[in-house]
């Protein structure tokens, strides 16, 4: 066998291992243990701080985070429900961005 052709099937080989690893790595939308826990604690303190907060009247707001990036959705009376909703979830510790899907009844 020559040294080119060797060469070039040391390549193939080498660039289809390399391509099977990388297929094999996790992605954006996978979270690890660690992540899922501290997204478990933020979601749960942004609920408690909107329950506990007296300027809202709003029981109807559903609470999910990724990466420290909360998603508000659920049904409110008012614009200044959905306003302080979002303020309020912005003060918990961790929270990186608040994304506002939250509708009027």
């Amino acid at each position: 066998m020559s040294n080119s052709l060797l060469r070039r099937t040391l390549a193939i080989a080498s660039f289809t291992v390399f391509a099977t690893l990388a297929a094999c790595a996790s992605t954006a939308s996978q979270e690890g243990t660690g992540e899922y826990v501290d997204d478990a604690v933020i979601t749960t303190k942004v609920k408690t701080a909107v329950l506990n907060d007296p300027e809202l009247k709003a029981t109807e707001i559903n609470v999910e985070t990724f990466k420290g990036k909360v998603q508000l959705s659920g049904y409110v009376n008012s614009q200044a429900d959905i306003d302080q909703a979002v303020a309020v979830a912005r003060t918990v510790k961790g929270v990186n961005s608040v994304t506002n899907d939250m509708h009027l009844k």
